[in-house]
């Protein structure tokens, strides 16, 4: 009997110790969450409260308006979604490796001064947004640095924050490749099949290479921890057998390292797909809306449209890819084996 009140006793303290965080959460969390949800499926105007009285449901009709009705809406959701998706599919790919690759670097014992070289890497990524985004400015003007390196060079630098041309457009133009007419009068969300192959604009180009220099440090911080923890003996015993470096990286460190990996991977999937920041101060979806993405669309449509409606319905919109994506990801990322099977790999 004495046990079980002091079981209920615990029970009680643990309930009350958490109870503040979990009313901060649902306060600060859920509901705002159930309210956009809401907001998605009425006529809310941002006037007075979403459930007010005079606030009246309109269903799926924000959804249809972006997905199935053919217009401007549907139109600017296909772009950003196409300019988002070549974002990620450079950023979290190039920003792992480089992350990898620096982490891999200040974790070796020879290397002096690794205190600083570790400070040296993060520091971009504690540093405000808004300065990064001025010095990108900066640096990629008609005038600047990058342009004017490369006419020292001989070459004409483009005008970066203002050329919409997408990159595999310029490819394929150049070698003489011109779309089959099947790839222009199909598409998919108001965008035809070779707009959707326009590969990241010129302008995209300069908030990709923001986003890597930004964010390898702090990736690069998660990897260090996995890579330290990788015994010596294993890569001794690696060294023994013959195993070149390659070979040990490959099947050793990769392995050992692979929920810090899919970490990575996913905070660099979820923080990709919502950028907005770059793009706000930098480009706000220009040249032609080659820089646009659904978390910019969403302020844009909604603060500035005052289609607050749609502008949720975007959100969500891009809360269900991040959802699929990250799902997709841990399918393809799933442990297949323990250390020691890693390890047998070798032989």
């Amino acid at each position: 009997m004495r046990s079980h009140r002091a079981r209920r006793r615990e029970v009680t303290a643990g309930w009350l110790f958490t109870m503040p965080a979990i009313i901060a959460l649902v306060v600060f969390l859920v509901v705002p969450i159930v309210m956009a949800a809401w907001v998605s499926v009425s006529d809310w105007t941002g006037i007075g409260s979403p459930i007010s009285a005079g606030v009246r449901p309109v269903g799926m009709a924000n959804y249809e308006a972006l997905l199935t009705q053919p217009g401007l809406a549907q139109q600017d959701l296909g772009l950003s979604i196409r300019d988002n998706l070549y974002y990620v599919l450079f950023v979290v790919p190039l920003q792992t490796a480089l992350a990898l690759l620096l982490a891999i670097v200040v974790s070796r014992k020879a290397l002096r001064g690794r205190g600083f070289f570790r400070t040296a890497f993060y520091f971009p990524s504690v540093t405000s947004s808004v300065a990064v985004s001025m010095i990108f400015l900066f640096l990629f003007a008609d005038t600047g640095v990058i342009n004017a390196a490369l006419g020292y060079l001989g070459a004409a630098g483009p005008s970066w924050f203002t050329d919409p041309s997408g990159l595999l457009h310029m490819v394929l133009g150049g070698i003489g490749i011109t779309p089959p007419s099947v790839l222009i009068r199909h598409g998919l969300l108001g965008l035809s099949w070779w707009g959707w192959l326009a590969g990241p604009s010129v302008a995209m180009v300069t908030l990709i290479v923001l986003a890597i220099w930004t964010t390898s440090g702090t990736f690069m911080l998660l990897f260090l921890p996995a890579l330290y923890g990788i015994s010596e003996q294993v890569l001794q015993a690696a060294i023994v057998d013959g195993a070149s470096a390659w070979t040990r990286f490959r099947r050793i460190t990769l392995p050992l390292i692979r929920p810090a990996l899919f970490l990575v991977l996913t905070l660099g999937l979820i923080g990709t797909w919502q950028v907005f920041d770059q793009v706000f101060l930098i480009t706000q979806g220009n040249p032609a809306g080659t820089t646009l993405t659904p978390a910019y669309l969403a302020y844009q449509v909604s603060f500035g449209d005052q289609q607050w409606g749609q502008g949720a319905a975007i959100a969500f919109i891009l809360f269900a890819i991040i959802v699929t994506f990250t799902v997709l990801q841990r399918l393809i990322l799933r442990e297949r084996g323990s250390a020691t099977q890693a390890r047998g790999r070798l032989r």
